[in-house]
């Protein structure tokens, strides 16, 4: 795994084998990253990280000057690891060891990005769930996204606040809005 951008950029890391992730690709990091750049200012996000797995999508929004960024995963070694790679960098990433519906439903926090990389094995209604606890609990900002990387055969576009989807190999982000 790399960090392609920003004050880390072309640094490689490596996360232990033992851990249960399955980390974004570069090519799709890098487009999704393309998309944002043309949105937002990266230093002004608030930045929620779920399913966060190595920390790939955290390391690259810190990299590119984000300053508050909260990764969530309830992998015990993934939260460690994830800590610890911020520690080592001085990335300033907030972990938290937590089931991500539980931190959504008891969360008070707003976000300009939330990004969810669920485990691509979720059904339709998991991902419905994460995008009706996501806006039911008002978690976004005003004019936040809620991205979600899933498997490419796995249809979101029925789910409310659907915005689009953007296909990068067996990957594909769906973007959701108010």
């Amino acid at each position: 795994m790399r960090i392609i951008s920003g004050k880390y950029r072309g640094k490689r890391l490596v996360a232990p084998k033992k851990l249960p992730v399955r980390p974004t690709t570069d090519m799709a990091k890098e487009g999704l990253f393309n998309i944002l750049n043309n949105t937002f200012f990266f230093d002004e996000l608030k930045v929620l990280d779920l399913f966060a797995g190595t920390g790939n999508i955290s390391y690259e929004f810190a990299s590119r000057g984000c300053r508050d960024v909260t990764a969530v995963d309830s992998h015990s070694a993934c939260v460690s690891y994830i800590a610890k790679i911020s520690k080592e960098l001085e990335l300033g990433i907030k972990t938290v060891k937590a089931d991500v519906y539980k931190f959504l439903k008891g969360n008070d926090l707003k976000f300009d990005i939330i990004f969810s990389d669920p485990p691509y094995s979720f059904m339709p209604d998991d991902f419905q769930k994460i995008v009706e606890l996501v806006f039911a609990e008002k978690l976004l900002n005003e004019d936040g996204l809620l991205i979600i990387e899933h498997a490419s055969q796995t249809d979101l576009s029925k789910l409310y606040h659907f915005q689009e989807g953007r296909k990068y190999g067996g990957s594909t982000f769906s973007f959701f809005e108010w």
